[in-house]
């Protein structure tokens, strides 16, 4: 393989392709196009958590200024609703009644900000204005919006039919086993928490701008995404029972996606079928605050969770009990995501019982779906918030205990009581060394010097696995451009991440070309057939391995044209610079002759498609120091370190983007973000004046380091790092702000978010 310049392949830190545009403002997201003649939809909303209706009148709104078209249920039911696609087995062998999302709700809503009819008019007032118009009844019900209390009798049922809030029961594990282990125990430590519910408020709230070509009966969708081919599988297979080729699906520049663009949302169908009766475009962008109330929030589960130990400190069980709010509706993923927390409940630790018990709930809320993480960041929290509780009522330190009960090297590979296979770890070895960066042996001393300023100092470590890339495969594209350029074909979508940026480095690094001269084509699903999109951080593992085979594909051809032109072997051609060179001469070959001297489109085109067969398990340590002034609550982090396993790193200045990310969403998720309702289902917290944001003056210097064990399930040892510091981070913050609480005033458990408030509420009873 021929080594690119070094500041260019992988490894380097290469800054990214994309920031020149975007810092001009020249970026092309989903409301800076436009098509011609295009229309403006708006959503008329339920400003009722449960409630009964009938519209009384549709022809004023529909004969007002400018108005196209308004749609109600009746209108849109010969199209299906958007569904929850992960149905779950119960353990008696049953499948859970699926409750989808219907486009339009026909006579009941479910939530504040279901939708009741969706508005076409000229322009976006004249949709609102028209909204006013409409004539409804509204029947109030009685609203539950409370996950802890909502499968009690008596309480008020979302969806009567059920005869209960449960939406389905799942377990995991070995039950009498692990009571057994219970029974047989030394010592058991229980704890109770919430991990609250969040709002992922990316930069950029989502929109589409849908087109109908009459002539060709086909659909064109542009719209900020995930990943395109998915959305266009679920609009034709799920919505409109069509084949996949009568849609196009298009995503340009997105700003953010954090899980919560994955889904396919019942404004995308309303404004497709609103552009196929008009014959227009018809363009439709939330505001803030539909977004808070109408796009899936994440988290939001109620915890009771055990740990039963031998007179060695041992852990011999794992009990875990969890209530998961699921919202009104079943989301598209919704039943997965605390379904796979369970599969890794037991984190880095050798536990050989494990009762998993989880009943996801209906509540009069917004629908809960997968956010940066999506259960594994709920997973962690609840296994390294016991073990910080474990050592404190053994009297032991932390990290020993998390030492006598690693899965230790030797054990590799390890099959949980979760049902994961992890392939390889040395889960000791960084939690060490983020303790020595982190100076904890010297943290008395600190913590003692700010007692001395009238301040609270915690310490908190936290030690993560994930599972992500999962099984399978991202098809990858490649082709010599006439002017000697490259240019890549691939169905992962970026949401910020860089990767134009890191595809192009695994190109540089066997084809050697100038870095801007290679082009990455992400987000149309007429340019490539199939994608998996981007979630579940895969695109750098399977997608940036796809691409590297692409490239070693492309460049073997690319060999052979020149050896044919330069009358030499195949053997003795370098790439090098733009250019095919006999090794040891000045014979060359400009990429731009080579592909001149293609005869076929597949002598200049790379094609590759690794498939991968089990998932890669990234690790690592966080360990976050902090104050608390006890005057006012206020928390100051003051430092943070993390050493992280990511199997090999692509992009070190990539990487280290993604980490900041990751840990300040958990920062924010610990100590400000946090979904409020009212007792009948009001969002109480739906713009930014009442739901908290972590700033950029509220957060330290990170400390960051690899430590690399290659993954041995993907071909190249990547293992994934999008979603790690997300939740590596909560149980950090949170076992140092309960170090600092229960060092002075033995106060030993806050729920989240912990604000200024509720922490000077809990140092003063």
């Amino acid at each position: 393989m021929n080594i690119a310049t070094p500041k260019f392949g992988v490894g380097a830190s290469a800054l990214r392709k994309e920031d020149p545009k975007l810092i001009r403002g020249e970026g092309a997201f989903t409301d800076d196009i436009r098509a011609e003649g295009e229309l403006r939809g708006f959503v008329l909303r339920s400003p009722y958590a449960a409630a009964r209706f009938t519209i009384n009148d549709l022809e004023t709104a529909r004969a007002s200024d400018g108005v196209h078209l308004v749609l109600t249920a009746p209108d849109v039911a010969h199209l299906g609703p958007v569904i929850c696609q992960t149905p779950l087995k119960q353990p008696d062998g049953t499948r859970h009644a699926l409750k989808h999302t219907p486009l339009l709700c026909d006579g009941e809503v479910r939530h504040v900000g279901d939708a009741v009819a969706f508005i076409v008019a000229e322009t976006l007032v004249q949709a609102q204005d028209a909204a006013e118009l409409i004539d409804i009844d509204w029947q109030m019900g009685e609203a539950h919006a409370e996950l802890a209390t909502a499968l009690e009798e008596g309480r008020p049922l979302v969806w009567p039919d059920l005869g209960t809030n449960q939406a389905f029961l799942y377990q995991v594990g070995n039950a009498e086993a692990t009571d057994a282990a219970f029974a047989a125990a030394e010592h058991v430590t229980t704890i109770s928490f919430i991990n609250n519910r969040l709002v992922s408020n990316y930069m950029e709230t989502r929109a589409c701008l849908a087109e109908w070509d009459a002539a060709e009966a086909r659909f064109t969708l542009t719209l900020g995404s995930q990943g395109v081919h998915g959305i266009r599988r679920t609009l034709a297979r799920d919505v409109f029972g069509m084949d996949v080729e009568a849609f196009r699906v298009i995503t340009r520049d997105v700003g953010g996606g954090f899980g919560t663009k994955s889904f396919n949302y019942r404004e995308y169908p309303l404004s497709l079928e609103a552009a196929r009766q008009l014959g227009r475009p018809v363009k439709w962008v939330a505001d803030r605050t539909e977004h808070f109330l109408a796009d899936a929030h994440g988290r939001d589960h109620q915890v009771t969770a055990s740990l039963a130990m031998d007179k060695d400190g041992r852990i011999t069980g794992l009990r875990a009990d969890l209530l998961a709010n699921m919202g009104g509706y079943l989301s598209q993923f919704g039943p997965f995501v605390p379904t796979f927390g369970g599969s890794m409940a037991t984190g880095v630790y050798d536990i050989a019982n494990l009762d998993f018990r989880l009943r996801g709930v209906y509540t009069h809320t917004t629908p809960v779906d997968a956010y940066r993480g999506a259960g594994r960041p709920e997973a962690a929290f609840l296994i390294e918030r016991l073990i910080d509780a474990a050592a404190r009522e053994l009297d032991m330190p932390a990290a020993e205990l998390r030492r006598r009960n690693f899965i230790r090297p030797e054990q590799f590979p390890y099959a949980t009581q979760g049902g994961r296979i992890y392939d390889v770890g040395e889960f000791d070895g960084h939690m060490t060394r983020a303790l020595e960066k982190a100076d904890a042996d010297q943290f008395d001393d600190r913590a003692e010097q700010a007692r001395s300023r009238g301040k609270l100092r915690g310490l908190g470590v936290a030690v993560y696995i994930e599972a992500c890339a999962f099984a399978g495969s991202e098809p990858a594209r490649l082709t010599l451009d006439a002017d000697g350029g490259i240019t890549l074909y691939i169905g992962t979508q970026t949401n910020g991440q860089g990767h134009a940026t890191a595809y192009s480095q695994f190109i540089a690094d066997v084809i050697g070309i100038d870095f801007d001269r290679i082009t990455v084509r992400q987000g149309d699903t007429d340019e490539l057939a199939n994608g998996g999109g981007t979630g579940g951080s895969r695109s750098i593992p399977l997608g940036g391995v796809s691409v590297s085979a692409a490239s070693e594909v492309l460049a073997d051809k690319m060999k052979k044209l020149a050896a044919d032109e330069l009358e030499a072997s195949p053997s003795d051609i370098e790439l090098v610079d733009g250019a095919a060179r006999i090794v040891g001469t000045d014979r060359v070959m400009s990429y731009a002759d080579l592909a001149r001297a293609a005869s076929t489109e597949e002598d200049r085109t790379g094609l590759a498609d690794v498939v991968q067969d089990e998932a890669t398990y990234p690790n690592g340590t966080h360990v976050c120091e902090l104050e608390i002034d006890p005057d006012t609550g206020r928390v100051e982090i003051v430092r943070y370190t993390i050493v992280d396993d990511f199997g090999m790193t692509v992009n070190p200045v990539l990487l280290l983007g993604q980490i900041h990310g990751g840990v300040v969403q958990g920062i924010g998720q610990c100590l400000s973000e946090g979904v409020v309702y009212s007792e009948d289902g009001q969002l109480l917290t739906a713009s930014f004046m009442d739901y908290a944001m972590p700033r950029a003056d509220g957060m330290p210097f990170f400390d960051f380091e690899t430590r690399n064990v290659p993954s041995t399930t993907n071909a190249m040892g990547i293992k994934g790092a999008g979603e790690a510091a997300t939740i590596g981070s909560c149980p950090a913050v949170m076992n140092a702000l309960v170090d600092a609480l229960d060092r002075v005033r033995g106060v030993r458990h806050i729920e989240m978010p912990a604000t200024p408030q509720r922490i000077w509420e809990a140092l003063n009873g």
